[in-house]
């Protein structure tokens, strides 16, 4: 294996690994925000007051991303992109750490979902420029002509930390209900100070990009803060547009869907998270076969074919839940998380990276996906929610997403097909792959 090989694929692991701890450490919150986190932290309020409470400090992590984005991003284009991963893994480790040791309202009352709302703008901060560096991190490495596969490490990741989060809180619900309460649902927060340690120990050894080294010795790593929006506008708006379903979809199974299930349908808390972890497992595998082939097809029409996929799916997946039939239920996940949702995951890693020039790539592309999340996933279980409770009925969160696929279409139409793309050639992005 030649030397290059070796730092890609020690790239790609840091990314798989890293993103999945990290990742972890948001969606923990996800998790506990549709099962417990009401009845904790807003207890004084109805059940449907305190899920949309909830659910709003959940999407209060998503207005910090974009400044994280565009901060941790100018500094991982300035100073290199290990630099920023090692930071972000510091700041959501910590986190979401504090948030395990966390008194309740009962303990310090209105004191205590303010400093929850605090630690969940860090975890937002640190979210912002996570993503996008573990994929720079691994498309900068890998093979020019496999940029797509090389890309699929960090959206694996993703998956894997879904499946990680989800499987951690299944296995402490086994626990009577009052210790839950009391303290089963800290334990997944703390284990944020173990993935904290694992991932500086992996992040720590891997080497700097030839790209980023590149443009450093071309002097084009000086960029403004916003330089990329200044620079390619185009790239930026495609970025945010194409965000709009891929993450409206991700947070609509294994947050909403969840608190739908248990709260609406009455169906327990272990046959939701089962689902999502079945799902989950199937999206690992997704991801490298969808990344594959948006390497042979490219990435927009693989891409389209997931939004489409997604949306035609969301009716048949609300009328599978509403069996209750615990069968119904995972195949309506398994079809909607774990197979049409990874084909738009996967190929978006390496198209993002792809759409910006080395010297902003990383501050574009976390700075533009970050605003995508607010704008579509940080809302999406509060819209979800509120429709829900406006009409009674889930058909309007099913139009909503709709829209969302629409929008995403849109970007998807407009922007370039990046797969030939020379993204190592001095800085630049314009020069085609020949041969």
């Amino acid at each position: 294996m030649t030397e290059s090989r070796r730092r890609a694929r020690k790239a790609g692991i840091a990314a798989l690994v890293g993103t999945t701890l990290e990742w972890y450490d948001f969606l923990i919150y996800g998790t506990a925000a549709a099962l417990i986190l009401n009845k904790l932290f807003f207890p004084t309020i109805s059940p449907v007051a305190g899920t949309l409470a909830t659910f709003a400090t959940y999407a209060v992590g998503f207005l910090a991303r974009p400044l994280g984005g565009i901060v941790l991003g100018n500094l991982g284009d300035r100073l290199g992109r290990k630099t920023m991963l090692v930071l972000t893994l510091v700041l959501m480790g910590v986190a979401t750490t504090l948030i395990g040791v966390l008194p309740t309202y009962d303990q310090i009352g209105a004191w205590a979902p303010a400093l929850l709302i605090l630690l969940r703008l860090v975890q937002g901060f640190g979210a912002g420029g996570e993503y996008a560096g573990a994929v720079v991190l691994s498309v900068e490495h890998g093979d020019q002509r496999r940029r797509g596969l090389a890309g699929a490490w960090a959206p694996a990741g993703f998956a894997l930390a879904t499946l990680l989060a989800t499987g951690v809180f299944q296995l402490f619900l086994l626990l009577p209900d009052d210790q839950f309460r009391q303290w089963g649902w800290r334990v997944p927060f703390l284990l944020g100070l173990v993935m904290l340690v694992i991932g500086y120990f992996i992040r720590s050894g891997v080497d700097e990009t030839p790209a980023f080294e590149k443009a450093k010795q071309a002097e084009e790593t000086e960029p403004g803060l916003f330089a990329a929006l200044r620079n390619q506008p185009k790239s930026f708006l495609v970025v945010i547009g194409a965000r709009f379903a891929e993450n409206g979809f991700a947070y609509l199974f294994p947050v909403f869907a969840v608190a739908f299930l248990t709260q609406q349908l009455g169906l327990s808390e272990s046959l939701a998270l089962t689902a999502v972890i079945i799902a989950s497992a199937v999206q690992v595998g997704g991801v490298p076969l969808f990344a594959w082939l948006s390497d042979r097809w490219g990435r927009r029409p693989v891409y389209a074919a997931g939004a489409v996929a997604s949306a035609l799916w969301t009716v048949p997946f609300f009328l599978l839940l509403e069996t209750r039939e615990p069968v119904a239920v995972v195949v309506g996940f398994v079809v909607g998380l774990g197979i049409c949702y990874p084909a738009m995951l996967a190929p978006q890693a390496a198209w993002f990276a792809e759409l910006f020039e080395t010297k902003t790539r990383l501050a574009g592309f976390a700075f533009a996906r970050e605003i995508g999340s607010v704008l579509a996933g940080g809302f999406l279980p509060l819209i979800a929610t509120a429709l829900l409770a406006w009409s009674g009925h889930w058909w309007p969160v099913a139009v909503y997403l709709g829209l969302l696929t629409v929008l995403t279409l849109i970007a998807l139409a407009v922007g370039p097909e990046t797969r030939r793309y020379d993204i190592e050639s001095a800085g630049t992005r314009e020069t085609v792959l020949t041969g």
